[in-house]
């Protein structure tokens, strides 16, 4: 089996696994990180959304060897760590905005949020109404005013 080393959460980790694994089910199955959730398989759900390199991905359309050894992944697990707190200003929010029902699709929102924090700011501007637009995460719950006002109120706070 080949081997592959990347970043999770800020530990290198090297797993045993062959190369066209779906990086999903390295981190679900092989390091039993159970934030990125399985929603549909196909990038289309979000629900598995969470960071590499500071960037949203869907770790469910990604093979384990793309990732090189200085690769970074992020997961719902490790996003507090980035602030060096017990919650990352987005998580408050979410839980302020009494955003969750089922959750499902909670870590997937949360990260896809913060990554939009972030490219937005870099480009020097505030979110708009078009930028919430484009998160298309499928909350089942239709939590999606309250997913809207969290974001904002994260924003805020980052």
């Amino acid at each position: 089996m080949p081997q592959h080393t990347f970043l999770v959460n800020g530990e290198r980790v090297t797993v045993d696994v062959a190369d066209d694994v779906r990086l999903l089910w390295v981190l679900r199955d092989v390091l039993r990180l159970t934030g990125p959730k399985y929603g549909c398989g196909i990038n289309v759900c979000k629900a598995c959304t969470s960071h590499v390199n500071g960037k949203a991905f869907n770790p469910c359309s990604v093979r384990v060897a793309d990732l090189g050894p200085d690769d970074e992944v992020t997961t719902i697990e490790g996003l507090a760590d980035t602030v060096d707190a017990d919650l990352h200003p987005m998580q408050q929010a979410w839980v302020e905005h009494d955003v969750a029902q089922c959750g499902y699709c909670q870590p997937g929102q949360i990260m896809a949020a913060v990554a939009l924090v972030r490219r937005v700011r870099a480009e020097g501007r505030a979110i708009t109404d078009a930028d919430l637009d484009g998160i298309r995460n499928i909350c089942r719950c239709g939590t999606y005013n309250r997913i809207r006002e969290a974001i904002r109120d994260g924003a805020e706070r980052m």
